[in-house]
């Protein structure tokens, strides 16, 4: 730990955009500012230091990252503004001319943030004209560096980074530049840092990153040889893999999580079309065949398993006789809940050269027609479940007199109780649908 007052007595704001890794990540930095003195600030105070880490994945993630920049230097006057994630790696320039941004930095500075923003702050300290005329960017294309990281604030759930950057160049995708290439870290020190959760009193981590089929590419290890190693983590109850593609997710990890002691009955599968002449135009590394037989195999160790499926409607080249195939695709298959992206041109992409686009009203209609198959298959997967009993492990809840919580096969539950047995596992039976739809309501057993 670094000796010093720079930190001493400041406040900090944290705004994330985007995925879980990103909040894993922030979490991360939070944690790492805390050690050194400085204290998130509570609603209504005004912070020293603004960190908003970024996404990138569409027109309309840039546009909330513009609005959240904006918003945290109207509510922060005068406070040293940074920004990093991967809209400040892919547009560094965009982002240093925002009135009232100090630092900007990317994927490769990202896990030092904390250094650069010491550095920073003391040059502001010792010359006080520094903020007001000079915006540092540092974002470089050359992205190698692994930085390990752990969210767990005021949660039950733990999101644990495993690997970052992809090496697929998918053509709609820019990933690869905003995070790099793929890489991880090493199953010891992953293993360590589940070690420290199950000390702090987790029970579950969800395992994060942007490709983590891909694990060992850096270390010349395994997913697979990863996830039994997690298995055998003392006081982990749980594990969930938070999404893996389907030509990675090979019959060996699906026969492991169906037998292992912490693995849950919770796959998260991209498929994003169910056209194999669009998966070609995509370049994506699979077929409709393959991932069939991987929900088939699923379904066939693990009945109760919950399969969530992501899907992009409107890609270039998608005519209107290939989303209807898509659609006939994803009817034919046993999931139970799809995540519906409307696709979004991003400079500098392959898929730009692909003949037929879509139009914004045609993006609509597809992405409402899978919304409304996603909302029949989830009803129908959870109506299953009345009456029967299952063990979940409540979280924290807002509201007063509720707590929720999710079983092994993430039905989530809602259960009316003003114990305070948040983080607990207990075992419930199923009652039906709360009042909007959103959940299970259950009575504890």
């Amino acid at each position: 730990m670094t000796e010093t007052t720079i930190f001493e007595g400041k406040k900090a704001a944290y705004f994330t955009l985007g995925c879980k890794l990103n909040f894993a990540e922030t979490s991360g930095i939070g944690k790492t500012l805390k050690q050194l003195g400085v204290e998130t600030v509570r609603p209504g105070e005004v912070a020293d230091i603004c960190i908003i880490n970024t996404c990138s994945v569409t027109e309309v993630a840039d546009h909330k990252c513009r609005q959240a920049i904006h918003k945290m230097v109207k509510h922060h006057p005068g406070a040293f503004v940074v920004v990093t994630g991967c809209y400040a790696q892919l547009q560094p320039e965009t982002v240093g001319l925002i009135d009232g941004v100090d630092l900007v930095l990317g994927a490769e500075q990202k896990g030092d943030l904390v250094h650069y923003l010491e550095d920073r702050l003391r040059r502001v300290s010792q010359y006080k004209d520094v903020a007001a005329h000079e915006v540092l960017s540092l974002p470089t294309k050359d992205i190698k560096t692994f930085s390990p990281s752990c969210s767990g604030d005021d949660r039950t759930r733990y999101f644990l980074k495993v690997q970052d950057g992809c090496d697929y160049f998918c053509t709609y995708c820019t990933i690869p530049y905003a995070r790099g290439r793929s890489r991880n870290g090493s199953i010891r020190s992953i293993v360590e840092q589940a070690k420290q959760v199950a000390d702090d009193g987790g029970k579950e981590i969800v395992l994060t990153g942007v490709n983590i089929g891909d694990f060992g590419k850096t270390t010349g290890e395994t997913f697979f040889e990863l996830i039994k190693a997690l298995d055998g983590v003392e006081g982990i109850k749980r594990y969930r893999i938070s999404s893996i593609e389907p030509n990675l997710l090979t019959d060996e990890i699906i026969s492991f999580c169906a037998s292992s002691r912490a693995f849950m009955p919770h796959f998260h599968i991209p498929l994003q079309s169910g056209s194999d002449v669009v998966l070609k135009l995509m370049h994506r590394r699979y077929t409709t065949e393959l991932f069939a037989e991987k929900i088939e195999k699923i379904k066939s160790l693990m009945p109760d398993a919950f399969i969530g499926i992501d899907v992009i409607v409107g890609t270039r080249g998608e005519t209107k006789d290939l989303f209807e195939e898509t659609y006939r695709f994803l009817e034919t298959l046993d999931f139970s809940q799809l995540h519906v992206f409307s696709y979004s041109e991003r400079p500098g992409t392959q898929a730009l050269k692909i003949p037929h686009e879509v139009t914004p009203e045609e993006k609509h209609e597809r992405s409402q027609k899978l919304l409304s198959l996603s909302e029949r298959k989830l009803k129908t997967f959870y109506e299953r479940y009345i009456g029967k009993e299952a063990q979940i492990l409540l979280e924290k809840s807002k509201i007063s007199g509720v707590i929720h919580g999710f079983a092994p096969n993430y039905i989530k539950a809602e259960v009316c109780t003003e114990e305070n047995i948040d983080n607990e596992l207990v075992q419930v039976r199923f009652v039906g649908f709360n009042s909007d739809t959103t959940a299970l309501t259950a009575i504890l057993v």
